[in-house]
């Protein structure tokens, strides 16, 4: 498995870069959702500082990923109808404005609620706007509309995937698998 991506399939930096920042979304996602169940207020503080953190990681990565994007090559497009690769580009675009949205908003209703922002208590990061009570409750809904209409992005991404390995029988989803073959489709013989 090459580093770089080929005609064929993604390499292995651009695999590592998507499943990654996958789990991240949809364990941090998660962990976000669960945080009132947390046994004490010290508790509750302790997970947001690690919800706050992994979505900072989240940013980081995702602009590496951009970055290491625009240098590596990427697979061919599978034979699809147009409106199909024109919903995929356009559902892919979406995604990436959304797994840059969402941190940021995040970071925007840390900084507007006036308290500090730590990653992994290794340094603090200088807050994106004033403390502004009157915009707290307003920005904590931009975050979380955004978490939910990234969700319904996601499991779009993913049914069409899931649509082109078992209904469609290509390569879309098996050329981004950290492990496994891709499928080998020929011209039976005598056929062309």
């Amino acid at each position: 498995m090459s580093l770089r991506s080929n005609d064929r399939q993604w390499g292995t930096v651009a695999k590592f870069f998507h499943w990654i920042i996958a789990l991240a979304i949809l364990g941090n996602g998660t962990f976000g959702l669960l945080m009132d169940l947390a046994h004490s207020p010290m508790q509750k503080i302790n997970w947001l500082a690690l919800h706050k953190s992994i979505g900072l990681t989240v940013l980081a990565l995702v602009l590496l990923r951009v970055l290491w994007r625009w240098g590596d090559g990427r697979p061919r497009e599978e034979p699809a109808p147009r409106w199909q690769q024109w919903a995929a580009r356009l559902t892919h675009g979406v995604l990436y404005v959304l797994i840059v949205a969402l941190p940021l908003s995040g970071w925007w209703f840390n900084s507007v609620s006036g308290k500090p922002l730590q990653w992994f208590k290794l340094f603090n990061l200088p807050a994106l706007a004033e403390k502004n009570d009157a915009l707290r409750d307003l920005v904590r809904d931009v975050h979380e509309y955004l978490f939910w209409f990234l969700l319904l992005v996601l499991v779009a991404h993913v049914g069409a995937a899931l649509k082109h390995h078992v209904f469609d029988n290509d390569n879309v989803l098996r050329r981004m698998l950290p492990f496994g073959r891709l499928r080998n489709h020929t011209t039976p013989q005598g056929e062309s």
